[in-house]
């Protein structure tokens, strides 16, 4: 069956992860996407590490499903070929520099003159207008910028990132609902809007409390590690075997089963520890207490309690634990797809799934330009001598 947004046609003018990571989504929900690179060299991801037969892991995690053309923009003609695909797409997406599609005579006014239900999402680092606007920003910076590498990490250690590209992803995210919304509104009113995702705006809405707390309080956050920042105990422990484990059992709902599989109801009387409130007073008294239970039992055992009192916990799980594990495969979130140089590529699968019109990984990534004659024949009709001429000429 079709995915939900089959029909839906998508240029995909982005690179790096967050705008590729939103056409991808796009694509996995059914749509038709187009990724628009540079001749021979592609998105600057194609040459990340680490590859196989010549082709980066990199860039396929963002960007199956998805068809591969290739425009010079340098060349003149490659503008009005991209105009003329825009006649025909539902949604752009790009990620240049705020200014570089109005310099091409692309910019959202010009293609919304050309068709006025095009979707046009812009990712940017700062949005689209301001004082910040063309500065560059990457996902480490906007964690720096926004406070959010501030209060991540160990209390006594450095400001740290995230263990992955957290801002990215969120980007990419809300991108995807931008568009959505916007597909959603053009079917009430026929016309198109631009989408403006920022970086900055996605990291700063990662922050929880801590802009309401400085402000209205005076407070700053800080960093806990691995601490949960509202209850306690919720912490990562080592058992006795040495392996580590995370934890919740914070809340009053929790705490007294924790006691019980631990067989130490004296916990709920002492008043250090009776309540959240308390607890939260008191972290480092009640972790030390549960990292000591932990710590004389293996692994698998404090689990199997927790889980048993129906309590969240988990082992740490190194990356080959997480390929091991059967859930993964069971529950479509590990997939095998086959590429066409790389062969076999084992990745993450499809993440939202719909009851009645699933998504579908159709095809991996694709190689550089494998679909410029296919896809300028189906949406400008044009043949393969005509591709050909263009390619001669430099302009794909």
């Amino acid at each position: 069956m079709p995915g939900p947004l089959d029909g839906l046609k998508v240029l995909d003018l982005s690179r790096f992860i967050a705008g590729p990571h939103c056409g991808m989504m796009l694509g996995d929900l059914g749509a038709d996407v187009v990724k628009v690179e540079r001749p021979r060299r592609g998105d600057d991801t194609r040459a990340l590490e680490p590859q196989v037969e010549g082709e980066s892991l990199y860039f396929m995690v963002f960007n199956r499903n998805k068809r591969s053309i290739t425009l010079n923009f340098r060349d003149p003609r490659a503008h009005g070929l991209l105009r003329e695909m825009v006649k025909q797409a539902d949604v752009l997406i790009e990620n240049f520099r705020p200014g570089t599609m109005e310099k091409m005579g692309c910019g959202w006014e010009d293609l919304h003159a050309i068709n006025p239900r095009l979707i046009m999402a812009r990712i940017s680092g700062y949005g689209q207008q301001g004082s910040m606007a063309a500065e560059p920003c990457f996902d480490g910076i906007a964690q720096a910028t926004s406070g959010l590498m501030e209060i991540t990490g160990d209390p006594d250690g450095p400001p740290t990132m995230g263990g992955t590209f957290l801002v990215d992803y969120a980007t990419a995210l809300y991108a995807s609902i931008g568009i959505l919304a916007a597909v959603e509104h053009r079917h009430k009113t026929g016309k198109g809007q631009m989408v403006d995702a920022s970086l900055m705006g996605s990291a700063v809405s990662m922050l929880v409390t801590a802009i309401p707390e400085q402000a209205m309080l005076g407070r700053s956050m800080s960093r806990v590690g691995n601490r949960d920042r509202y209850s306690a105990p919720a912490q990562t422990f080592r058992a006795a075997d040495g392996v580590w484990l995370h934890m919740v059992a914070g809340n009053d709902a929790h705490f007294p089963r924790l006691t019980r599989i631990m067989k130490r109801p004296d916990l709920l009387e002492d008043p250090r520890f009776a309540t959240l409130e308390a607890r939260m007073r008191n972290i480092p008294a009640i972790e030390a207490v549960v990292g000591d239970w932990i710590a004389g039992l293996p692994a698998d055992e404090v689990v199997t309690l927790l889980r048993q009192a129906e309590l969240p916990a988990a082992r740490i799980a190194t990356l080959p634990d997480l390929l091991a594990n059967p859930y993964m495969r069971e529950a479509r979130q590990i997939v095998e797809l086959q590429h066409p140089k790389a062969g076999t590529v084992t990745t993450h699968g499809l993440t939202v799934r719909l009851s009645d019109s699933p998504g579908e990984i159709r095809h991996p990534a694709p190689v550089l330009g494998q679909h410029t004659d296919e896809v300028l024949g189906e949406w400008l009709g044009m043949t393969p001598a005509d591709v050909g001429a263009l390619r001669d000429g430099g302009t794909v």
